[in-house]
């Protein structure tokens, strides 16, 4: 980490709201949070309702939640915070990494995917990714997830955003399927022969294309889409 600087906005520290039925869980998150100066743990909520009304109350900058609560579950919690507060980020949480909910949150718009054997590390550079508004999830992580859940027999509620490919050039739509097979930037630069900030600017024309927010909403949508299958990624 480098300093409290990297994590705000304004010298103001990062409001975080945990919302996790398991209040031995919230406090351990909290406690990894809250010595940090660069957050502050605004609030703590048990099930996706109470955390929904908290985030219109006390406008955190980042919600942690648990995808799996009674009452409303996270991914509901999620879509509601999405519509409703849409400068409030999730970071969802899972006690199991292959879980088909998460992807249900991503496509919700969760900015971010967490299980919760992460490290404190781990949890504090989340935040501060998601916080600026990129997509916390490693890629290949979301390609195991997209694909396992792509594999269910019950695959519920019509796509999160309504694609439409045809605008994308030749190379766009092969950054677009380097992307979903699991390549970061870095290794997509290399597939290409390009630089790096050529395969940002390349990203950036395909989520302003596809119409959607982020990397991972781009990868569910080459899934869905049909531009890459179960069994393609890398």
């Amino acid at each position: 980490m480098n300093g409290t600087a990297d994590a705000t906005v304004g010298g103001r520290a990062i409001r975080v709201l945990i919302a996790d039925d398991q209040p031995l869980v919230r406090r351990g998150l909290a406690l990894i949070l809250t010595p940090d100066p660069a957050f502050e743990v605004v609030g703590e909520a048990g099930d996706g309702e109470e955390a929904v009304a908290l985030a219109h109350r006390l406008r955190p900058d980042v919600v942690v939640m648990d995808i799996r609560m009674p009452v409303l579950d996270g991914v509901a919690a999620t879509a509601r915070l999405a519509r409703e507060l849409p400068g409030c980020r999730v970071l969802a949480l899972s006690t199991f990494d292959m879980d088909e909910y998460v992807v249900a949150a991503l496509r919700a718009g969760a900015h971010g995917f967490l299980p919760k054997d992460v490290s404190p590390e781990e949890l504090v550079a989340a935040v501060r990714v998601v916080h600026t508004g990129e997509a916390a999830v490693a890629p290949r992580l979301l390609t195991r997830l997209i694909a396992a859940y792509v594999r269910a027999p019950h695959r519920a509620g019509p796509p999160a955003v309504a694609v439409d490919s045809g605008e994308l050039t030749p190379r766009e739509a092969e950054v677009w399927r380097l992307m979903a097979r699991g390549l970061d930037n870095t290794e997509i630069a290399r597939a290409l022969d390009i630089s790096v900030s050529t395969v940002k600017n390349h990203i950036t024309a395909v989520f302003g294309k596809l119409g959607v927010r982020d990397r991972a909403q781009a990868v569910i949508a080459a899934y869905e889409t049909g531009l890459v299958e179960v069994g393609t990624q890398g």
